[in-house]
């Protein structure tokens, strides 16, 4: 019991981080020693629970160090520009325009790197186009919306769709296959909505052939890098799924080796460069500027789920959610829209104790659908995700400005896509 109440602590603690200028990451470090403690406390014998401990230091590990390669090979990517290849083709300043362009391209970049780092780039892209602070908001609201829609369709696209991939609950193809239309169709209500709602703006559209947003001067050598760097960056991620279908290797094994491989082609381009120069390209200089606190917030996060699992009580949790609601959709669909108030990491990671491999084998409705609810129920509130957060905190969007004018979009959206992933699943029985 005293587990119980340490984890609904924390819980609370880490909602009102804002409030109460707490860290998350200290307040979930603490959560999870402390239930681990307690455990230990309970018991006589304490070989079994380190035993059981081991265990689950073993799988949360290759969740942190798969996150880690991947946002290395994106931070080095961004260090050398390569993602203007994409932001210097949008060549239009009128919103309604821009609506389908950024949402569509943070879509899909959101599903081969991630919708953190997708949503950052396309916010600096943003404040070069549109200068009016409320339609730069909307396209805000729209950028999160669809980073979330775009990971979640996606194996390496958002963390919660990685941690149910690498724990084996679902596969690269299926996954893609069955969540890709729901998903878009959670971006497409809001876009649509927005392009009938937002007022154009004044600014005269760029044309082809105009100078457009004035850009710093880039060298040839300068591009040639930028150029190399975002083809292999890219490349080696989207590798990653691929192979691991063909070699069985787990996801965190094949991340590092695509980090490897982006290292040494920065370090082969950089060469000839004097030390001074080449430091801010290197993979160490990367590897500075990852968020590090993020990482073990999930740490600390995992390490206490884990421990009511082993507990026995997200078992339980399972057992009175199915006697009480009795439908395993309406289950999965509440724990999206909670998603959005309390981190989809830990939700996640408490489904997959909940619910075994055995009775939902990978692949199952439940698996999948948990992916697309979790990964997108987050975009209802601006603290609900990390694209969220992270936008929340470029543009200056207030929490109640987000309510009023995004949240209801972000709804709709939700409820279209689980609605089209249902009668999806309804047709494929029939």
């Amino acid at each position: 019991m005293m587990i119980i109440l340490v984890f609904i602590v924390g819980y609370v603690l880490i909602t009102l981080e804002h409030p109460i200028r707490f860290n998350k990451t200290a307040t979930a470090l603490i959560t999870g020693v402390s239930c681990w403690a307690l455990y230990i406390l309970s018991v006589q014998e304490i070989e079994p629970v380190l035993a059981e401990l081991s265990h689950h230091l073993a799988e949360i590990a290759q969740i942190l160090f798969f996150l880690l390669g991947a946002m290395t090979i994106v931070e080095l990517i961004d260090v050398h520009d390569g993602f203007t290849i994409i932001t210097d083709r949008v060549a239009t300043r009128n919103p309604r325009t821009l609506i389908w362009l950024i949402g569509g391209l943070t879509f899909f970049l959101s599903a081969l790197l991630d919708n953190l780092a997708s949503a950052i780039v396309m916010v600096s892209v943003t404040r070069k186009l549109i200068h009016d602070p409320e339609q730069r908001r909307l396209m805000a609201g729209l950028i999160i919306i669809a980073a979330n829609a775009g990971g979640a369709w996606s194996p390496i696209g958002d963390v919660t769709t990685s941690m149910l991939w690498i724990g084996g609950q679902i596969t690269t193809v299926t996954i893609i296959k069955e969540l890709f239309l729901p998903s878009l169709v959670n971006v497409l209500i809001p876009m649509i909505w927005l392009s009938f709602t937002m007022k154009a703006q004044s600014e005269p559209v760029i044309t082809k052939g105009s100078r457009g947003v004035s850009r710093p001067y880039v060298t040839p050598l300068q591009r040639r890098d930028r150029r190399i760097m975002f083809a292999a960056g890219l490349t080696a991620i989207v590798m990653v799924p691929i192979i691991k279908t063909h070699t069985h290797l787990p996801p965190y094994m094949l991340i590092m080796l695509a980090l490897g491989i982006v290292w040494g082609v920065s370090e082969i381009i950089h060469a000839d460069k004097d030390e001074q120069d080449r430091k801010r390209y290197t993979a160490a200089y990367a590897l500075s500027k990852i968020d590090v606190p993020s990482i073990l917030f999930f740490f600390g996060i995992l390490l206490a789920v884990a421990a009511l699992e082993s507990t026995g009580t997200l078992k339980n949790v399972a057992v009175w959610l199915n006697d009480t609601l009795r439908n395993l959709d309406l289950i999965v669909l509440i724990i999206g829209l909670i998603s959005a108030i309390v981190d989809n990491v830990p939700i996640v990671a408490a489904a997959m104790g909940m619910y075994d491999l055995t009775t939902y084998p990978s692949d199952s409705k439940l698996w999948e659908f948990l992916a697309y609810s979790a990964g997108t129920g987050g975009s209802l509130l601006v603290i609900g995700s990390a694209a969220g957060v992270a936008v929340m905190g470029m543009e200056r969007i207030e929490f109640g400005w987000y309510l009023r004018r995004i949240s209801g979009l972000a709804l709709l959206g939700y409820l279209g896509g689980a609605l089209t992933y249902l009668a999806i699943c309804l047709l494929a029985y029939q």
